[in-house]
């Protein structure tokens, strides 16, 4: 009989047990962590633009009064834009909407063709921003025609100009 005993084969059954057992835990707890899912699908959503308010053209440059064969008087002024932010302007037009007889003023016609404007359409193409007194135009210009007839009829008239933007 030997002093070394060998050792049997249920301690090695039990080591090898708990290395496989070890082994599989390792590998299905790695696997988790790879793990994921994969699908399509499909959806919908809105968006909403605002429409912006108008902006208000402004004539700020005065002109004086005018009588026949005056010289054109230049307009100028800026914009009201109550929006939150810029709107782009490309163009300012002038136009004679109406014109106002005085008090009192002799009997005849004073109407838009005893003025000329020129260069109705002013060239702006800019971002007016957001506020009153924003950004500027000018260029047209106004005159009192010099007919060959009396024009006492538009004495102190007021010639009503209309500015539309585009």
């Amino acid at each position: 009989m030997s002093t070394n005993p060998e050792p049997t084969t249920a301690p090695r059954r039990r080591i090898r047990r708990v290395a496989v057992i070890a082994t599989a835990l390792a590998l299905v707890g790695g696997g988790a962590a790879y793990a994921f899912w994969t699908t399509t699908g499909s959806g919908t959503g809105t968006a909403a633009t605002g429409s912006p308010a108008a902006i208000t053209v402004v004539q700020t440059g005065t002109l004086t009064a005018m009588y026949p064969g005056d010289t054109a008087q230049t307009l100028s002024g800026n914009f009201n834009n109550p929006n939150g932010g810029p709107i782009h302007v490309n163009t300012v037009t002038v136009s004679i909407a109406s014109v106002t007889k005085a008090p009192g003023a002799v009997a005849g016609t004073c109407d838009a063709t005893d003025y000329t404007l020129t260069g109705a359409a002013m060239t702006v193409n800019a971002d007016v921003p957001a506020g009153n007194a924003q950004g500027s135009w000018s260029g047209a210009t106004i005159k009192f025609n010099n007919k060959a007839t009396s024009q006492d009829q538009c004495k102190g008239a007021a010639v009503n100009l209309a500015y539309t933007v585009s």
